[in-house]
Order: C-alpha cells, then structure tokens, then sequence
C-alpha cells in the first residue's frame, strides 16, 4: 500500500494529542480541492468527521472563520469541536452522507427539499448582514478573474480553439456586461457553493450546510442561481422561475431589510438571477475543464453539457446578449461532443 503520512497524522492528532479511543477510522469523502474527510467512529458509537486541509494548500484558518460566522447567522454547518490550523487539522460535527442531490436523486419530495434550502438561504442573506461585512467583496477583479477560466480552459485547452481577435473582444465585453450587472445588484452573504452536492439532509435543522470556506459579500442572486441552476441537477425553466418568485417572496416578507434587497420588480430580480447565473457558469465550464486537464478529475466533464445549456438558454434570452450567443452557438456547442471523448479517451488511456 501506498504510504500516506497525512493519513497517519490524522490518527496521531486523534489518537494521542485528543484522546479519543476512535474504533474506526475511514475515508469519508473528497471534493474538487486538496481537502479530504474522514469518520471517526467513538467508543460510544457516535461519529465525527476529521478534515484533513494540508496546510501549503488549504486555508483552514479562513475556514475556521466563516464557520463561527455562518453559526452566529444560525445556519447548520458542521461544529467544529477541535482544531490544529497550523497542521490543517479539524474534528467537526458529522452531518452524515445524503446530499440533497443523493435524496433528490432517490426520489425525494423535490418540493420540501428545495423550500428547506431556500428557507434556510434567505434567512442567511436576512440575519448575515452584519457578517457579511467581514468578508472580502466579491470585486470587479474576482468576476473578471472566475470568467478567464473560460477561454483559457474551456476554450482552449479544453475545446482546442483559438479564439479570432473579434471573439476574444466579444469576450470581453460579455465579462463586463457581466461584471456591471453583478455589481449593480444589493451585496449579501455569499456561500458561493450554495447547490444540492453542499447540502446534506440531516434530521435536525437540515439542510446542514458545508464548503462554505470560500465565501464573499456579494450580488443577492448569486447563490439563488447555484442551487437553482445546479450544475448537477436541472429543472424546467418554469419551475425555476417559480421558485425565484417564491424566494423573492420571502424577502419581502421579511420586511424593511428583505425588501432592501429584492430589487425593485420581480422582473429586475429575476435579471438579476439570470445574469450572475451567466457569470457563474462561465466560470464552471472553466473550472471543470481544468478539475479534469489539470488535477485528473475527469468525473466533472460529465456536467458539462448541462453548464453549456444554462449558457446557452440565458445568452439566447436577453438581447443583450445576441453575439456572444452566436458565438456560443456556433463555435462552443458544436465542439463540446468530441472534445468530452477525447478528454475520456486521455483519462482511460
């Protein structure tokens, strides 16, 4: 077996530096960066998780602050009951191994799961205010930042296309149609990560809410698009503009401060959702072509044809956007279905 000191790290810090008589020990789960988890079974039968965040890449410190932020707002994330930042080594609350995709995927009621997740995100963006004023904006140079994934990943390196000086200047401009949009809109919490692979249906206060480290303050719609333009679950355009209703709704509700933040007209709001929904999933295509060239994930290429059609369905319905939906007609779509194969037959071979 392949050694890992890491591994053995976690069982020392648990082991000796806690003083916990863990029974067992075993892979919990892995995401899209360099963290792995772990559950640890106790003497007593109880559970927690350890996440193992290797230092020289993860920044369990910010972690660590965006937890106790999100706690005080009352959201569910996972407590935290022991901590070494400077080995990245954390003990949290386990939430157990249903996402909300898995239960949507078994056949769970949609309707309650997706009114608990979006109960639970405008009670965030209502009683996070004053925590959101503790993180870093969600700035011109980070939209800017996220969308050049595009062109340098998923065009190029992933779809093999050299962009014509014409297409990169459609480009930019798109990026600060984008840019504009997002920055006009209210500034809330922002998870940035807020879909059905982040929530975990737990029995208590669920949905439990993790990968939350890299949170902003930033455009209202910005996690009302992730979750309802998941790039792991689709649903009719119509449903989805009911839920944005419904979710406006609730703002309003709320009062003064809800109503602060719901845009003028649901017609402002659902432009609002549509536009940063675009700008988050330019940046998608980017990042999973780069999760498959880069760190040999190629699980992610599947969901990419789902990302280009949420592309495609905003770009082709706001004028605004005509030649970049062109472009993306005509040179993105049709290159999608050969170059996913490729990059199979690389990942197989």
């Amino acid at each position: 077996m392949t050694p890992d000191p890491r591994l053995e790290l976690v069982r020392d810090w648990l082991l000796t530096d806690l003083d916990l008589g863990v029974v067992q020990l075993a892979p919990a789960s892995a995401d899209a960066s360099f963290r792995r988890y772990f559950r640890a079974w106790l003497p007593d039968g109880s559970t927690r998780v350890v996440m193992d965040a290797p230092p020289q890449h993860e920044d369990l410190a910010g972690y660590l602050r965006i937890s106790g932020l999100l706690e005080q707002c009352d959201v569910h994330v996972p407590h935290v009951y022991a901590h070494e930042t400077a080995r990245g080594l954390a003990l949290l609350e386990d939430l157990g191994s249903t996402h909300m995709l898995t239960a949507l995927q078994s056949g769970a009621d949609a309707g309650g799961l997706y009114e608990d997740a979006l109960d639970e995100l405008a009670a965030l963006q209502l009683k996070g205010d004053a925590a959101s004023h503790q993180l870093p904006p969600y700035d011109r140079a980070v939209l800017l930042r996220e969308m050049q994934l595009l062109p340098e990943w998923f065009c190029h390196r992933h779809l093999g296309l050299e962009l014509s000086p014409l297409e990169v200047r459609l480009l930019d401009e798109t990026f600060e149609l984008l840019i504009g949009e997002a920055l006009g809109q209210p500034l809330v919490f922002v998870h940035r990560d807020y879909h059905s692979r982040n929530l975990m249906i737990v029995a208590k206060r669920s949905p439990g809410v993790i990968d939350f480290q890299d949170a902003l303050r930033g455009p209202v719609a910005y996690d009302l698009a992730s979750i309802l333009k998941d790039c792991y679950v689709d649903w009719p355009r119509a449903r989805v503009e009911q839920w944005v209703e419904q979710f406006r709704d609730r703002l309003r509700s709320a009062g003064p401060a809800g109503n602060a933040i719901a845009g003028a007209s649901g017609e402002q709001f659902l432009q609002w959702f549509d536009f940063i929904g675009l700008q988050r999933h330019l940046k998608v295509l980017g990042i999973f072509a780069r999760l498959n060239w880069r760190d040999g994930k190629p699980g992610y290429l599947a969901d990419l044809p789902r990302t280009l059609q949420y592309v495609r369905e905003v770009a082709q319905g706001h004028r605004q956007l005509h030649a970049f939906s062109e472009f993306v007609e005509q040179r993105l779509v049709p290159a999608l279905p050969a170059a996913n194969q490729r990059a199979l037959a690389a990942a197989q071979s």
